[in-house]
């Protein structure tokens, strides 16, 4: 029984979590890694664009639960998600417009684009801050739970309670469903075999007469999309908070350059290596570890390697690590 005990204590704090904070990095690391296979260059820009998506998400969903509109148990979020992925698409095309489109035509070195980006990312940051505030926001309606510590502890009789909050389940399942959407895009569609095209060989794609602002735009609209499904979930599962969305760039970039930056498989497993390693290191194992021993044994400690308040510092560790041993990531991505 005490087996058990620790394997659900495994499953409620590092397991359950680990899986929904991955599918959460996956998406937004995905992201990252289509626009440096177009584009050829790291939108710092992301972190800020997920903020920006999730924004107008939370102030349409405060719209609707003004108006009495709900999803029953799921999250009314849900319902303005679709609007608010043409939105946060509207603004990164005109961003691209504007801002990226001179340096692409005069074929700018890479590094002037991460500027521009850069740019970008503290504008979008400023609006955002401007029209919903710094403050933390909490929009997750509906039911909390599928299942509560409670009832798993009824049902089984252990000691030991699993609970999966409704916000895990729907950001395990809808990243499943994007992840299987876009990968079936770019290896079905005539679009999307023409933006693989393009990010394998730029010169070879253009004389077979793929039209490269196309391809571009189409680049845009999906890490729109990626940007704002992910960080919807994301703020579905914790809360949203602007400058949060800054400080998950690392450990989105630390996903994408891991599994291989350019590489969407890499991003996937990126973004679960990234996860698992966060939720590992910082939790506190004398939970588990009191189940498994003898009794008398039990630890005085925690037995935690750091503190939550570090969870980006091994991002930042494997980063290092990587770049030093793999700087092409596990799949082998792009160098250039």
């Amino acid at each position: 029984m005490d087996v058990l005990n620790a394997i659900v204590a495994l499953l409620n704090y590092v397991v359950v979590p680990g899986v929904a904070y991955g599918s959460q990095l996956a998406l937004g690391a995905l992201g990252v890694t289509l626009i440096f296979g177009i584009l050829r260059f790291s939108n710092f820009a992301h972190g800020d664009t997920m903020a920006f998506g999730t924004m107008v998400t939370i102030l349409l969903t405060w719209a609707l639960q003004a108006a009495g509109i709900s999803a029953g148990p799921l999250p009314t979020a849900l319902l303005t998600l679709p609007v608010a992925i043409v939105v946060t698409a509207v603004v990164l095309l005109a961003t691209d417009r504007v801002v990226y489109r001179f340096y692409r035509r005069t074929r700018a070195a890479p590094i002037t684009l991460v500027i521009a980006s850069l740019g970008v990312m503290f504008i979008m940051n400023g609006v955002i801050r401007f029209i919903i505030g710094p403050g933390e926001q909490n929009f997750a309606d509906g039911s909390r739970f599928i299942i509560t510590a409670r009832q798993f502890k009824a049902m089984t009789g252990l000691r030991e309670g699993l609970a999966i909050k409704v916000t895990q389940g729907i950001t395990v399942v809808l990243a499943i469903v994007v992840v299987a959407a876009l990968f079936w895009f770019l290896n079905r569609t005539r679009t999307g075999k023409s933006m693989r095209a393009y990010a394998d060989n730029e010169d070879l794609a253009l004389l077979s007469g793929i039209n490269p602002e196309r391809v571009v735009t189409v680049a845009w609209v999906l890490a729109a999309a990626l940007a704002t499904i992910a960080g919807v979930l994301y703020g579905l599962d914790k809360s949203f908070k602007p400058f949060t969305y800054f400080q998950l760039l690392l450990p989105i970039f630390a996903s994408a350059i891991v599994g291989g930056l350019g590489n969407p498989l890499g991003a996937i497993a990126g973004g679960f290596v990234i996860a698992f390693s966060e939720v590992t290191v910082t939790y506190a194992w004398k939970k588990v570890v009191g189940y498994l021993v003898p009794e008398g044994l039990e630890p005085s400690g925690l037995l935690q390697l750091l503190s939550t308040d570090y969870k980006f510092a091994v991002s930042f560790a494997i980063l290092v690590v990587v770049l030093l041993v793999r700087p092409t990531g596990l799949f082998r991505g792009q160098s250039s």
